[in-house]
């Protein structure tokens, strides 16, 4: 039922009657497809009355040795150890979904255009997150990764400058999408929006210290805008404006994309 894998990890860390419920509870939701309580309880394998089954459920999902710093964190360094060599650039992704009345905030590594989830977080309200929110994501994952060279990504939600600076200030690379009524200025020019830019399908700019916001204190960086050609008769919408603190687009393009 669990993979050799984790099955050595979970041994570790969980005693033999919490690993028991752990493998009964993967089974059941491999079958019922389901995460509601009542319908695991109904159907958990055990020889007591459903009111129980449904309390030993509960006692166990907030059992602090399933905390996601002490438990998945061993798990997915490993599995991470195990594809990256210690050193290289890992791609970390953000992103924000509202999963039913669930607004998840979420980190994952990018392997083979595949997202692993590292780290996350229930916003307590609908709605984008902000930058408190998200520098408290990030900083479990900025301490667990530091042997990693570390470049954040993010869509138009994540697109502040102040992000951005604190990423910087910390020296790690990031690439986030912006909105095209974000204002920038090159050097001696005044502020316009990125909507002014003209681009079309298959070209490409790269904008070198530039500002993106009015406020003081803040740096320069690069901006990227490139509008992906026509595939399959397809085209894209809108044009990609990214603000990035790498030297190029090229490598900007390859790691956003």
């Amino acid at each position: 039922m669990l993979a050799s894998f984790y099955q050595n990890f979970l041994e570790k860390y969980l005693n033999k009657a919490q690993l028991i419920t752990l493998k009964m509870l993967v089974w059941l939701l491999q079958n019922q497809k389901q995460v509601r309580i009542e319908r695991l309880a109904a159907t958990l394998p055990l020889p007591i009355q459903q009111n129980s089954r449904r309390r030993h459920l509960q006692r166990f999902l907030t059992l602090n040795a399933l905390s996601v710093v002490l438990l998945w964190f061993p798990i997915i360094e490993a599995i991470i150890n195990q594809h990256f060599k210690v050193g290289s650039q890992l791609t970390i992704a953000m992103d924000r979904t509202q999963w039913k009345e669930n607004n998840v905030l979420m980190v994952s590594v990018i392997y083979q255009k595949r997202a692993w989830p590292i780290y996350w977080c229930l916003l307590e309200k609908d709605g984008c997150s902000n930058l408190t929110e998200q520098q408290k994501v990030l900083r479990p994952v900025i301490r667990l990764l530091k042997k990693y060279k570390l470049v954040i990504i993010g869509d138009r939600e994540f697109h502040s400058i102040e992000l951005g600076s604190w990423l910087h200030k910390q020296n790690i690379g990031f690439v986030l999408r912006q909105k095209k009524d974000t204002t920038f200025c090159q050097k001696w020019q005044k502020f316009q929006p990125l909507s002014n830019i003209e681009i079309y399908p298959g070209v490409r700019q790269f904008y070198t210290n530039v500002k993106v916001t009015q406020k003081r204190g803040f740096g320069r960086f690069n901006l990227g805008v490139y509008w992906k050609r026509k595939y399959r008769g397809k085209q894209e919408k809108d044009a990609w404006h990214l603000l990035t603190n790498l030297p190029d687009l090229n490598t900007a393009l390859k790691i956003y994309a």
